[in-house]
């Protein structure tokens, strides 16, 4: 199999081995690019500049990739032009990448919003680096889906300088070990680089700065050198295990949420494909064993704290389970105290809890809500995933009766206009926050007009499409149009789906009358990815698109 090694392709060789690996190859190739940005789209500016902290990777003087966080009061971050951020803020004395970002350092960033989930990724170098703080050019810049993020709400704080404290070790200390054996987070920094022949050209992708998140322990401490992180499922890019593939050099950041300190570790990675091990972590589809060589833990250094969201007193009870596709079912959930349930917007997520197993603590797991809000219950419509940990526990094991912890809805993919036409387009589970959506819409009774663009395999895996059709004969304003990609041999043209494939921007065109309207997409990351490009091709200005991947 031939990669391409073009200096302008999004993916380097690593990358593309590992996606050939898993045969994901195929489908990056058509739309990996469109992702992939060499600048920052509006919503991503304004998106940094509204963050109180940064993730940041790069390599000391010694080329050892390490990750540390950037923070300062609002504002810290500014972005003068498309293809530029500056951070007014510097690493912390004895940071393990005190001295790193210099002039033409190559520098991974993320972005991450912990009380809406959201994030975004950057890789790029250092233009100008000063007392001021560091100037970053960006080469490659795109979004990540939500999972695995730990919803956190932050404060500032002030920094008594008589706490702090910095260390460097070669091993892990009893007090690392509870930390990490408790850390629901961490990040990973990881490179490579190819040698450019233009000497006044940086060296192509550089660093990259990625999140890991599972329950807390999901990282397994093997002794005072060695750890081991699952790795889930994501977005199919594979730059942190693609760079790994060719360059084992790894560096990884523990957070205490609690005390504003951070734990700094510089080693290498080896991955485990397949391995019998692998099975033995539930929903992992390879391992990252990981051999400690420095470590660096700073006490006390950050100007902020964070804490986990109150949760629902009493938790929510299970009133109903509905079957309502081959691989979805739906839980309607009641306050089990029987007091009014937090109010939540239509397009948000519920945040629950789900005791996997007696030894183990609790799984934290968000599904949008998919009924209306003016319902005084919550529905969460649940696809199973074959890795899937939490949804198989929720098909499997819960029951109507049985109690679910949860925190307050969340999330900022909301229906935002409803005065202006709305138009809603999802593939496959991405329907249930829509769903919410049309209802609130309908009920507004003040949008012009609402068109629902719902694809599916065919009819067995299709959830939620039977109400969406009561409410298209009750309400004539609403008008569907229902696309399956794959129909069975049940599925009649004209009564079950009203077109084969799948939603393109001729159909978009052609269907709706009006497309100066507020665009609602909710699917996988490549359907996104395509979809938004079609309808900027329409003349659809970007600020009135709306999305949200899973």
């Amino acid at each position: 199999m031939a990669f391409n090694t073009s200096p302008n392709a999004p993916f380097h060789i690593g990358e593309q081995q590992a996606q050939e690996r898993v045969g994901a190859r195929e489908t990056l190739a058509h739309w990996g690019g469109r992702a992939i940005r060499p600048f920052f789209p509006e919503q991503h500016r304004d998106f940094f500049r509204q963050l109180p902290f940064i993730i940041a990777s790069a390599r000391d003087k010694n080329g050892l990739p390490w990750v540390t966080m950037l923070a300062g009061d609002i504002g810290f971050i500014s972005s003068p032009d498309k293809a530029h951020l500056h951070f007014s803020a510097l690493p912390n004395k004895g940071d393990a990448l005190e001295h790193a970002f210099t002039d033409g350092a190559e520098i991974g960033l993320i972005g991450i919003e912990l009380e809406s989930r959201r994030r975004n990724r950057a890789s790029g170098s250092v233009t100008k680096a000063d007392k001021s703080g560091i100037t970053f050019a960006v080469s490659q810049s795109y979004g990540n889906c939500p999972q695995y993020i730990s919803e956190r709400e932050w404060q500032h704080t002030d920094v008594d300088e008589n706490k702090i404290s910095v260390t460097q070790h070669r091993h892990l200390t009893p007090s690392m070990k509870k930390w990490i054996a408790s850390a629901d987070t961490l990040f990973i920094a990881s490179g490579y680089s190819e040698d450019s022949h233009d000497e006044n050209k940086p060296s192509a992708y550089g660093m990259d700065a990625s999140h890991r998140g599972g329950a807390a322990g999901f990282v397994t401490i093997s002794n005072d050198n060695k750890l081991v992180i699952p790795d889930y499922s994501g977005n199919n890019f594979f730059n942190t295990i693609g760079n790994l593939l060719l360059d084992p050099l790894i560096g990884l950041l523990f957070i205490d949420f609690d005390t504003g300190s951070l734990l700094q570790l510089s080693g290498r990675a080896k991955i485990d494909w397949d391995s019998e091990k692998v099975r033995a972590y539930q929903g992992a589809h390879r391992l990252l064993n990981i051999d400690i060589d420095k470590i660096v833990q700073l006490d006390g250094v950050l100007p902020l704290r964070w804490r986990l969201p109150e949760g629902i007193k009493g938790g929510l009870m299970v009133t109903k389970k509905v079957v309502e596709s081959d691989d979805v079912t739906s839980f309607e959930l009641v306050s089990h105290n029987q007091t009014a349930l937090p109010v939540f917007r239509a397009g948000q997520y519920l945040p629950i809890q789900l005791a996997l197993s007696a030894q183990d603590a609790l799984t934290e797991r968000t599904y949008s809500l998919s009924n209306s809000p003016t319902d005084e219950h919550y529905r969460i419509s649940v696809k199973r995933e074959s890795h899937g940990l939490g949804s198989r526990y929720l098909h499997d094991s819960i029951q109507v009766g049985d109690i679910i912890q949860a925190k307050k809805p969340n999330g900022d993919f909301l229906l935002k206009f409803p005065t202006r036409p709305v138009v809603l387009i999802s593939a496959g589970i991405g329907a249930t926050p829509l769903v919410s959506m049309l209802h609130s819409a309908i009920q507004s009774n003040v949008a012009p007009s609402i068109h629902f663009f719902y694809g599916a395999r065919n009819g067995t895996h299709a959830p939620l499409l039977p109400e969406i059709r009561v409410l298209e004969k009750q309400h004539d304003r609403f008008h569907l149009d229902i696309l399956f990609s794959q129909p069975s041999e049940q599925d009649t043209l004209g009564e079950d789906y009203d077109e084969t494939g799948r939603i393109t921007g001729e159909l978009i065109q052609r269907k709706v009358a009006d497309l100066n309207a507020d665009f609602y997409l909710c699917g996988p990351t490549n359907f996104l990815t395509d979809l938004i490009i079609k309808l900027e091709a329409l003349g659809i200005r970007r600020d009135h698109i709306y999305s949200e991947s899973f």
